[in-house]
């Protein structure tokens, strides 16, 4: 019996889902949420940018290369890659499909492992998280029961 996980995605919630054969429907796997993703910048920093003396009588703001959100972003991606990575090392499914919208699917992928990419045999450009399980299973049927 082949077990596919479903993960449907976006930058602030997540959820994953099994499947295990035609007509066996989806079974709820894993729910994550992250909060911090849905700040503004602005609310993730705890102080001003720091600052820097620079050659002369002037003063420079030193800004940080990665923006406090997308530093978020980067970390719920790999809360999510962790946890599928722990399942496909107990075995827990064969076959992975990934839902998300198109930046964190982005994220996703630079953090999944060479082995968890070997098992992705969808990757779609959805963002599917407000649907109902029935919803998608309708959505996704035609790829779920290959």
């Amino acid at each position: 019996m082949t077990t596919t996980w479903i993960l449907v995605a976006n930058a602030s919630e997540a959820q994953l889902y099994a499947n295990t054969g035609i007509s066996k429907g989806l079974e709820k796997v894993a729910a994550f949420d992250h909060p911090d993703s849905r700040k503004k910048n602005s609310d993730l920093v705890t102080d001003r940018s720091g600052h820097m003396q620079s050659a002369g009588n002037g003063h420079g703001a030193h800004q940080p290369t990665t923006y406090p959100k997308q530093h978020e972003h980067e970390i719920f991606a790999r809360e999510i890659a962790h946890h599928i990575e722990q399942g496909r090392t107990g075995n827990q499914y064969q076959r992975l499909i990934v839902a998300a919208e198109p930046h964190f699917r982005g994220l996703l992928n630079n953090t999944f492992s060479t082995q968890v990419h070997s098992l992705i045999s969808e990757s779609l450009d959805k963002d599917y998280t407000k649907a109902t399980q029935k919803e998608l299973a309708v959505h996704l049927e035609k790829l779920i029961y290959l």
